[in-house]
């Protein structure tokens, strides 16, 4: 569940000169919020195995961290983000691909180390990390955050595994959440994708930045959220699995590394 009333707490330290009028405003908003979003009715489904046809020994393909990279929004495993992605990876590599799936709802960046300790007990050759939205709502410090990941990121590295991360996405673009408390969001969340994309690249691994490339498109296609608002639907997962593909297969083929 999205904690919107520490959400509050943030967004009242962010912004200056909170009066009384301005405090019940934000409460208010974060009230209404926390309402309509409410909190989801099962977790996502699980649809691990191996997809796709082809010669050879399948590519490992794990998944780590949020609601997010868990799917959470849809009904149908075959339209989990995972599932989309290892049958992307699957076609484009022309082999089969085993989908081993970690992340966890409601997980911020202090949860990602023991998800990677079971990656890393037996490395896959590739994993997708998205992880950043709970941490802004928990109150993380970006700083603490990006650094978290970074660390995570550069274990996996040192175990051989090709990393590609969907950084924090954008929250500005969730309609339950009122203005000004919504600029407020979208302010925290592009400030943590930043930090995040900084700190990726430094450990070796590559950014994807969620926000800046789907963040209008989020706003602009409201069929792209799920019945709760919040988390995407069928269609707002192919569309962040049409931007983290291309990286995916790039590492895989080692064509796509920081420079």
């Amino acid at each position: 569940m999205v904690r919107w009333w520490r959400f509050l707490a943030v967004a009242l330290g962010a912004v200056s000169g909170v009066t009384g009028l301005a405090y019940g405003l934000f409460t208010r908003q974060s009230r209404r919020a926390r309402v309509v979003i409410g909190v989801p009715d099962a977790p996502p489904p699980r649809a691990d195995g191996v997809y796709g046809e082809g010669d050879g020994k399948p590519v490992r393909f794990a998944v780590v961290g949020d609601s997010m990279a868990a799917g959470l929004g849809v009904d149908d495993p075959a339209e989990l983000p995972g599932v989309l992605l290892a049958t992307g990876l699957a076609e484009e590599l022309e082999r089969p691909v085993r989908l081993e799936t970690y992340a966890i709802s409601g997980s911020t960046t202090r949860d990602l180390s023991a998800q990677v300790d079971r990656v890393v007990a037996d490395p896959p050759q590739l994993c997708l990390v998205i992880i950043g939205a709970n941490d802004v709502t928990t109150r993380v410090p970006v700083g603490v955050s990006a650094a978290l990941l970074g660390v995570q990121v550069r274990r996996l590295r040192e175990a051989g595994v090709g990393v590609v991360v969907g950084t924090c996405p954008d929250l500005g673009s969730i309609e339950p959440i009122a203005q000004p408390l919504r600029s407020v969001a979208r302010e925290w969340s592009l400030r943590l994708a930043r930090a995040q994309r900084r700190e990726v690249l430094a450990a070796g691994g590559v950014p994807v930045a969620l926000g800046d490339l789907l963040g209008r498109e989020f706003v602009a296609r409201r069929d792209f959220f799920s019945r709760d608002r919040f988390h995407p639907s069928a269609a707002g997962y192919e569309a962040a699995t049409s931007v983290l593909l291309a990286p995916l297969v790039g590492v895989l083929r080692h064509e796509w590394w920081p420079r």
